[in-house]
């Protein structure tokens, strides 16, 4: 019987190829379908936009945050793909007494590729999994990064504003594009305000679409209150959904990159 032990350090045996899969993360629910898991996969979040198919005709077991517990086991899923920051401890624990949960803690791309490796163990579909790993590290491998650090802040919320410290998977995302993120010395999600981003000398503001859905009419507003500052919009998905979404990343990041420049 297979053991699988989770970026959070809990294992599971799984005596069978899992054929009724729940997830509870956006991203790895796009992950699952590029690995060709349709049949496979019965129900996901409310949140799980992509693929648009999968939004129409899957069972929608509440929010990341909120899932409903009855809806999910009435699924007799014999695998529950969950994620220590998107999903709850308390309900995660509840459905690991109830049946196998795998659970992922990404902080960086390396913690995405690991991932991504063993959802395709479990599932049988390593071949993919390692195709589709060979394909975002070439991509990541080929990002011309901004040729001098810029010193920029990344806001997913407003009232309070709240930004990304290091130990986030956008912090590495930032990096990776050659921006220093100013709040790296902080941890998770702090919040933050106007006057600190200035006392920071903040060079770019990006302003993320998710969860926040930030338009540019906050960067009219802000312009006013941070003139020498270059803000931005920043397409949350590239910067946080950790599963196949990674292949449009790279892209993504250039044509930020030059929008900077």
């Amino acid at each position: 019987m297979p053991i699988y032990t989770d970026q959070t350090g809990h294992s599971i045996a799984l005596n069978a190829i899992p054929r009724r899969i729940v997830s509870l993360v956006p991203s790895q629910t796009e992950l699952l379908q590029h690995l060709g898991l349709n049949d496979e996969v019965l129900g996901i979040t409310k949140f799980c936009v992509h693929p648009k198919q999968w939004f129409q005709s899957k069972t929608i077991i509440g929010g990341t945050k909120s899932v409903h517990i009855e809806k999910i086991l009435a699924l007799q899923p014999d695998l529950i793909i969950a994620n220590k920051e998107e999903n709850t401890k308390d309900q995660v624990a509840q459905l690991a007494a109830l049946c196998p949960v795998w659970t992922s803690n990404i902080s960086s791309l390396q913690d995405a590729l690991q991932m991504i490796e063993t959802i395709g163990s479990i599932t049988a579909c390593s071949k993919k999994a390692a195709a589709l790993i060979q394909k975002i590290n070439t991509r990541f491998d080929l990002l011309r990064a901004a040729s001098e650090k810029i010193r920029a802040a990344y806001l997913i919320w407003q009232q309070p504003y709240m930004t990304v410290g290091g130990d986030t998977f956008i912090n590495d995302m930032l990096n990776r594009c050659g921006f220093k993120n100013i709040f790296a010395d902080l941890q998770r999600y702090p919040s933050t305000s106007l006057d600190e981003i200035r006392n920071r000398r903040c060079q770019l503001l990006l302003l993320s679409s998710e969860p926040f859905p930030f338009k540019e009419k906050h960067i009219e507003a802000l312009q006013q209150q941070l003139p020498s500052v270059k803000i931005l919009l920043a397409d949350g998905e590239m910067f946080s959904w950790y599963g196949s979404r990674l292949l449009l990343a790279p892209a993504y990041f250039e044509s930020l990159i030059k929008a900077v420049r």
